[in-house]
């Protein structure tokens, strides 16, 4: 990687753009028209900045990420508490990032940081506020916005226009259907949707899409039949989970999921 002052020749940088000698440009960038980068920016090899970028703060991009314009990353949050800290955002490889995103940094009672995982797709005017933090392979659809300290695990999917209450987690392979209202934890692999949302059960057909083996897709199945239907409650249900369902991770995940949420689920 190279300063600005010093990038490597197949890097192109329109010469509208402002960016920061300071700034830590990979091989084979775009830095598109009227973009902004700051002092303390590192971009990855590869990356692409289309026009009117805003990247600012102490902010890693991944390599191979593809960043549409106005979209802005790395800016002080809109947290009230937040005093100028400094704190970081750090964006994995091969993210594409749509049109009007802002991703926020972190602040001083969320760890300092705001993390974006791997291969996600941010659609456009999504919001990703201060020390959230997304896995690999997450979608956000058009509007979508997460409060402060939100966790998204890996293959998550947030639909449109749906909200995210700060401290929330979503779990791994869930699916919050659109114009959702999410104020307790979302389990995983599971559909959510509504306002408040509630929990409909095992996103089957997404199971199969990705391929799990019809006795796991089985397994979760009874497993949410347990917790949602059966008119037990949540630590009778998952009493008769670990009683009736063995040898499933992602059973084990699910248990493990709702006996660690602080907030509750959502059921």
């Amino acid at each position: 990687m190279h300063s600005a002052t010093d990038t490597d020749q197949s890097t192109t940088i329109h010469p509208s753009a402002v960016v920061s000698p300071r700034a830590v440009i990979g091989r084979d960038c775009y830095i598109g028209p009227y973009s902004i980068i700051g002092n303390e920016v590192q971009l990855g090899d590869g990356v692409r900045l289309e026009s009117h970028c805003v990247i600012d703060g102490r902010t890693t991009v991944g390599e191979g990420t593809h960043i549409f314009p106005f979209v802005s990353i790395g800016l002080a949050s809109q947290d009230l508490k937040y005093k100028g800290e400094l704190s970081e955002t750090r964006i994995g490889k091969r993210n594409r990032i749509r049109e009007f995103v802002t991703i926020h940094r972190g602040t001083e009672g969320g760890g300092l940081l705001t993390q974006i995982g791997d291969d996600c797709l941010i659609m456009a005017q999504a919001h990703i506020a201060h020390d959230c933090r997304l896995g690999n392979e997450v979608i956000m659809a058009n509007g979508a916005t997460l409060a402060g300290h939100v966790t998204i695990d890996d293959r998550a999917n947030v639909g449109a226009y749906s909200g995210v209450h700060q401290f929330c987690r979503v779990g791994r392979e869930a699916y919050v259907g659109g114009y959702s209202v999410v104020v307790k934890d979302a389990l995983p692999f599971a559909l959510t949707v509504g306002n408040h949302a509630r929990c409909y059960g095992l996103n089957k057909i997404g199971m199969r899409r990705r391929g799990y083996a019809q006795a796991e897709v089985d397994a979760l199945h009874h497993a949410f039949y347990l917790l949602l239907t059966a008119r037990l409650n949540t630590a009778q249900a998952l009493e008769r989970i670990r009683a009736e369902i063995h040898n499933s991770p992602e059973v084990d995940e699910l248990v493990q999921f709702i006996e660690s949420s602080e907030r509750g689920v959502v059921k």
